[in-house]
Formats: structure tokens, C-alpha cells, sequence
């Protein structure tokens, strides 16, 4: 039973703190360091200061400073918000997809009410874990997908807007998903690292995590697909093709300026995580990852299909984990936005 409620989000004041285009950014794992100094140094308050700060203590400080200067405030009230992303994808297409972010009471993987669907490593986890604690503050939420109905998003104008994001409070009636299994679409980190900050903190407050529940029935949900550059692809041969078109036939292996295609049993990413490439690095987009092996940086790039959603489902509701960087569903949720503290 996925226990849902509103909450009472801590947002960016702009009359203090400046637009909101210069106080958000991406989730912390996915900014460079270039891309951090670049945030960074775009706005003495954007959000990267928290999420990806010199120091955890540093961002305590820097949190605690905001709220005393009203650069952040918070609602009085709790409330649900319809979130709605119109975005154009790596394939050129435009799409819009809605979701509702609310806070969910955290439950340990077994009891098989939120779903994993991909291995996670220790290393980010601690990272995030020691910003937690200083902070005490929900700073990004994650993204779940759920098989029931799609969020009806207002037709007024939204109470905060920046870039494609738009967001509307939406009250505080009751949101039914006692039937529901949530999967986690992005942040399996940041969700086990809520959990083990609940269990050494043991608060009622510590209990709760800040969520975008989007509905698999929501027509701008999408799946792009994360390509494998290797600097070794460890003998791996296939079978000779031409160079394929938009829609791969398989899992395809590029090397010396031609195409294999690499058979086996098993979801493209499975077909390759078995195979034991070595010195493996990740892009969404195809010509980079064929780019990189035409400089001489990789000896091979696996280029695959998208994963379906409805195969993710079933892994999950399986147990079953999958290789990292399973899916790549873009948008990512934009960081800034809305953040949730836990006292």
C-alpha cells in the first residue's frame, strides 16, 4: 500500500532570490564539472549549491543563510502539485509529460510496494547521504511511474513556470495508490540513501521522501536509449551489416568504421553487460558514441534499442535488477523547483 500525501514544499522567493532560470539546474548526476562551475557561477543561490556543494557543511550553511534571508520560503499549508514538462527529445519530437509530486512514505524494497530496477553503488550513495544529514532537507525529488491514471493538469496559469516546467498546486484531497506499485524511473540512489538516513534518524519527518509520480498511460512518457562506448569490447564478433537506420535490428557493434550485429538472449543491455566490455562509458546519443570510436578513444561502441517500459515493469516486479543505466527517460526533473525539509 504506497501511502501518498501532500506537503508543505520550501520553493525560491524571486522577488529575493532572481529568476528561476537562474536558480535551477539538472539532478546532481548528471552535471559535469564544467557544468557545475558553470551553475555555480551563474547565481549565488542556484540549487547546485545545495545539491553538489564544496562540502556538506557548506551547503548547510548556505541553506540555513537562504531561509534567514527569505531567499527560500515555505508554503503554510501542505498541498499535492500537478507538474507538467513539454520538452523536445533526442529524436526532435516535442512531448509533454504531466505527473504529480507529492510526498511518499518510504518503504523498504521487500515489501515490494516501490520497485528497483537497476544496481546502485555505494560510493554515490554516501555522497548523498552525508548531504542528508547536514541538510535535513529533500533537495531533488526522484522519478516513480505507476500503472494508474494519468494527472489532470489545470487549465490555469500554473503558479510557477520555468522553461518547459510548469507547476500548479492542486490541493489536498487524497491521491489513490493503495493498489499501485510505484517503479522507480530515476533515482535509486537518492531513494536508498532516504532509506538509510530514516533508519539512523528514526523521525516521523525522516520518514517521507518528495516524489514525481508519472502514469505508464501518459502519452509523452518516454524510454531513449543509452549507448555503450568501450575502450575494449573483449573479442565480442558479430555478424556483418550495413550501417543500420533509426531503428536498430538489434544490439549493434561498431568498430573499425563498420556494423556488426551482436546476438543473444535477453534485453539489449543484458546481451551487452554479459558480453565484458571493458573501460565502459555511456552516451544517449548515437554519432557521439560513433564518434569516439572514429577518433580512436574506444575500440567499440554497442549502440541499442530503447527498453521498453512494460519490460522494466515486469523485471522489477520479478526482483530482478538490471545493468546501470538501463533507461534514459528524458526529461530528467528539474532540481530548484520545489524542495521539501524534513523538520
Amino acid at each position: 500500500m504506497a501511502d501518498v500525501r501532500p506537503f508543505r514544499a520550501e520553493r525560491y522567493d524571486e522577488t529575493k532570490a532572481g529568476p528561476l532560470e537562474a536558480l535551477v539546474a539538472p539532478p546532481y548526476d548528471v552535471i559535469s564539472d564544467d557544468e557545475r562551475a558553470e551553475y555555480l557561477a551563474r547565481d549565488p543561490h542556484n540549487v547546485v549549491h545545495l545539491t553538489l556543494p564544496d562540502s556538506e557543511e557548506q551547503a548547510a550553511r548556505d541553506l540555513a543563510a537562504w531561509r534567514e534571508e527569505g531567499v527560500l520560503k515555505r508554503d503554510e499549508e501542505p498541498s499535492f502539485w500537478a507538474l507538467s514538462q513539454t520538452y523536445v527529445g533526442p529524436d526532435g519530437v516535442e512531448r509533454t509529460r504531466n505527473g504529480l509530486v507529492a510526498a511518499l512514505r518510504l518503504a523498504p524494497y521487500e515489501k515490494r510496494i516501490v520497485l528497483p530496477h537497476e544496481r546502485t553503488h555505494a560510493g554515490p550513495k554516501e555522497g548523498r547521504l552525508r548531504v542528508l544529514r547536514a541538510t535535513r532537507t529533500q533537495l531533488e525529488p526522484i522519478f516513480l511511474l505507476h500503472d494508474g491514471p494519468k494527472v489532470d493538469v489545470p487549465e490555469r496559469e500554473p503558479d510557477l513556470e520555468v522553461g518547459g516546467d510548469r507547476l500548479w498546486r492542486v490541493g489536498t484531497d487524497p491521491a489513490d495508490f493503495v493498489d499501485l506499485q510505484l517503479l522507480i524511473a530515476d533515482g535509486h540512489h537518492r531513494y536508498e540513501t532516504a532509506l538509510a538516513f530514516h533508519e539512523e534518524d528514526g523521525t516521523e519527518a525522516s520518514a517521507w521522501m518528495m516524489v514525481v509520480l508519472v502514469s505508464t498511460r501518459e502519452e509523452g512518457l518516454t524510454i531513449f536509449p543509452t549507448h555503450r562506448v568501450a575502450e575494449r569490447v573483449n573479442g565480442v564478433r558479430g555478424e556483418p551489416i550495413e550501417e543500420p537506420g533509426d531503428e536498430l535490428p538489434g544490439v549493434v557493434l561498431y568498430r573499425r568504421g563498420e556494423y556488426e550485429l551482436v546476438g543473444g538472449d535477453g534485453l539489449d543491455v543484458e546481451i551487452v553487460d554479459r558480453a565484458g566490455a571493458q573501460g565502459v562509458t555511456y552516451t544517449p546519443e548515437r554519432a557521439e558514441a560513433v564518434a569516439a570510436v572514429d577518433s580512436g578513444n574506444a575500440e567499440g561502441a554497442f549502440l541499442l534499442r530503447p527498453t521498453r517500459i512494460e519490460d522494466v515493469f515486469e523485471y522489477a516486479r520479478r526482483g530482478e535488477v538490471l545493468p546501470q543505466k538501463t533507461t534514459y527517460f528524458f526529461p530528467k526533473l528539474t532540481s530548484g523547483l520545489l524542495l521539501y525539509p524534513l523538520d
